[in-house]
């Protein structure tokens, strides 16, 4: 009884320590991301925010019709949306790491818990992003309500977990090589323009077609714009794909974070 005791105790201990561990590197992120001031954050949310409406507003005022349904705003933001999402997570986990390297020498303090704290932040972050289009839309007269609101939720949810995988690796491996950082904030501009956010992957032809369905982004876009047209990714559209890739992305980066902990951490 004593033992079960004590061994309960310091779960909750051990627990509770987590959780103040992981309250102050999200605090520590609002305060640091932007002008070492808490309302600094804000920029964080409007960041993503602006980026969507621009591209929205280039394609309405140039008067580009959506290559499905009748709204271009609506199709820009099932595109911009899910891209969103996986982006900033897989970007901002990985600075989040870089930045708080030095809490490393702490014991308490371990990769994982920035890697968590950062998830989480961008996880309201987002919903925050997603809630204040939705209000922008209604009131500019666009209706945002899927045909298929779980389909829709599933879509949004994949591209959580699609950004957590790419995120887990890019930490692990910025820690490794710091220029990763760099690199990759220039693989997402290529990449924003080459998933489909702006146009229908499926409408490519072969063999580009073939070469896009291999783009797990590409995946997760079609997926949301299928839960709003119908007919949209008949034939393209692999949702196991995007789940998997996810989820394999954060296996691998969690082994590769493991095997090299030590190393990684005495590279200063």
């Amino acid at each position: 009884m004593y033992l079960t005791q004590s061994a309960t105790s310091e779960l909750r201990d051990a627990f509770r320590r987590q959780r103040l561990v992981l309250l102050a590197l999200m605090l520590r992120n609002i305060r640091t991301r932007f002008f070492g001031h808490g309302l600094g954050y804000l920029v964080a949310i409007a960041w993503p925010l602006v980026h969507t409406l621009v591209i929205i507003l280039l394609f309405v005022f140039n008067a580009r019709m959506a290559p499905v349904g009748e709204s271009t705003m609506l199709f820009v933001a099932t595109g911009a949306i899910p891209f969103q999402v996986q982006a900033y997570l897989s970007t901002f986990m990985m600075t989040s790491v870089l930045q708080s390297r030095p809490l490393f020498a702490f014991p308490e303090v371990k990769v994982m818990d920035a890697l968590i704290a950062s998830i989480v932040l961008e996880i309201l972050s987002s919903c925050t992003v997603v809630l204040i289009l939705l209000i922008l839309g209604t009131a500019a007269g666009e209706n945002f309500t899927p045909r298929d609101m779980e389909q829709a939720a599933a879509a949004y949810c994949a591209a959580i977990i699609l950004g957590v995988g790419v995120g887990f690796f890019n930490g692990a491996l910025a820690l490794a090589m710091p220029m990763w950082a760099i690199m990759f904030s220039l693989i997402r501009i290529l990449l924003w323009f080459a998933s489909g956010t702006v146009f229908l992957p499926d409408n490519l032809p072969e063999p580009y077609r073939t070469m896009q369905s291999y783009n797990p982004i590409a995946q997760s876009i079609e997926w949301m714009r299928y839960a709003y047209y119908d007919g949209v990714g008949a034939g393209f559209l692999d949702r196991a794909y995007v789940l998997e890739f996810g989820v394999g992305m954060i296996f691998v980066s969690l082994l590769i974070e493991r095997m090299t902990r030590g190393h990684l951490l005495s590279l200063r």
